[in-house]
């Protein structure tokens, strides 16, 4: 393998790591194992740090194709809970309201669930990297601004329930580049005339990569030690 020249990996970003500590924590063992000072590596596609599953990993010249991949389709299961909401739509804050949610069947969401299907607009999370005025959207949430944010068009391809368990359902959604998958569950909330937020979620596919395809960052040493072996074993 040639990282300089350019490669691209797959890994599944664990719970609690931001996109930039998976790529930096490669980064660092890349340029160590090739003893270089700087190699040029970076990611498609951002997840949230309390988000899990595939990210794509570009070195050297393939960081070129990191537009390529970041408009590919991409294939989430999220786990959302009904009855409450927080200013973040997930995990990140307190639940700051709560909502009936007697009135919620199987037959409801089904009948809910298609009118977010196909081309659709969403108002992205206060709590997000929008940028406002040159800011990001999440510095005015933090420090308890009030700002409005536009709505931006989006396609969502599919929407299958997979567990019903109120107040827990658990739903795969594919979807098009900017999609936030927390925004659809504080939307899907509203629409069930209550309230959700996410309480996990998995990207299981970006394109043609699924998540068996990936590795995780306790696999880095082993991958180079092997990918040096291999191109010792081949001069």
């Amino acid at each position: 393998m040639d990282f300089i020249a350019g490669e691209v990996l797959f890994f599944n970003k664990p719970l609690t790591w931001t996109s930039f500590d998976l790529v930096n924590k490669f980064r660092y063992k890349l340029s160590r194992k090739l003893k270089v000072k700087k190699i040029k590596v970076g990611h498609a596609g951002t997840l949230d740090p309390l988000a899990t599953g595939v990210m794509i990993v570009c070195t050297g010249k393939a960081t070129k194709r990191i537009d390529e991949f970041q408009y590919q389709t991409k294939e989430y299961v999220a786990t959302i809970k009904l009855g409450e909401t927080t200013p973040s739509f997930d995990l990140e804050t307190e639940v700051d309201r709560q909502y009936p949610t007697d009135h919620i069947t199987r037959e409801l969401l089904d009948d809910v669930l298609p009118s977010f299907v196909g081309t659709i607009e969403q108002v992205p999370p206060i709590y997000s990297a929008c940028k406002i005025e040159g800011k990001r959207a999440y510095e005015f949430a933090r420090e308890g601004k009030e700002v409005e944010l536009k709505s931006k068009t989006l396609v969502i391809d599919e929407l299958e329930i997979l567990s019903f368990d109120l107040p827990i359902v658990k739903i795969r959604i594919v979807c098009s580049k900017g999609t936030y998958i927390r925004a659809l569950a504080r939307d899907i909330g509203v629409a069930l005339n209550s309230g959700g937020h996410l309480v996990a979620l998995e990207r299981t596919r970006i394109g043609e990569v699924m998540l068996d395809k990936c590795m995780s960052p306790e696999d880095i040493d082993t991958f180079l030690e092997q990918v040096i072996i291999e191109e010792k074993e081949n001069k």
